[in-house]
């Protein structure tokens, strides 16, 4: 069975735990450079000196709060040799799982549409929609129920809120924050 180490072991921790054992991974323990506790097996530098690369994969489960820190320690992950899979839940729609790139997250009841790419650990929640065509930058959040339609581009590290449409053509540039419940008509793609 395939191991994975979960960084980070908070509220998302939680989740992404759950994620990758629904995706059959074998749950190893949670690297935290910061708390303690049932689960923790200590921070990054203690857990990759007693965890071979080429045994343990590595999900990143450090939050939208955290954007920069986050593609910091994915960066430093990846370069240590580990792997870090897409995790793509086994009741979210992909098209073409090939096009979620390494270390993204497809949530239950996600749907990934033709045509449409993921960037490498972006976070696409339950119920959000990737329409045809779209594309989604590396490290970007697509909250629960948010819909990017069809030939939309979102940047790098963006944050979507729940519910939010991204209308069809258009491009959110990288670094954005767009609100819950909010209506995106920006620049055409």
């Amino acid at each position: 069975m395939k191991q994975i180490l979960v960084y980070g072991s908070r509220e998302f921790g939680q989740v992404v735990r759950d994620l990758a054992g629904q995706c059959g991974f074998h749950f190893v323990g949670f690297i935290d450079d910061i708390d303690r506790g049932p689960g923790i097996l200590g921070a990054w530098q203690e857990v990759s000196r007693g965890h071979d690369p080429a045994l343990h994969s590595v999900a990143m489960a450090i939050g939208y709060g955290h954007l920069r820190e986050r593609r910091a320690l994915y960066e430093r992950v990846r370069a240590q040799g580990y792997e870090t899979p897409p995790l793509i839940h086994p009741r979210a729609y992909v098209r073409d799982p090939a096009a979620v790139g390494a270390g993204a997250f497809v949530m239950a009841g996600a749907v990934v549409d033709f045509a449409a790419r993921v960037g490498p650990f972006a976070v696409v929640w339950p119920g959000a929609t990737i329409n045809h065509h779209a594309d989604i930058g590396a490290n970007t959040f697509i909250s629960p129920n948010a819909a990017i339609c069809g030939y939309s581009v979102v940047g790098e590290d963006c944050f979507i809120g729940a519910g939010a449409t991204i209308v069809d053509h258009r491009t959110v540039p990288s670094g954005s924050f767009v609100k819950a419940g909010a209506v995106y008509a920006g620049p055409v793609a």
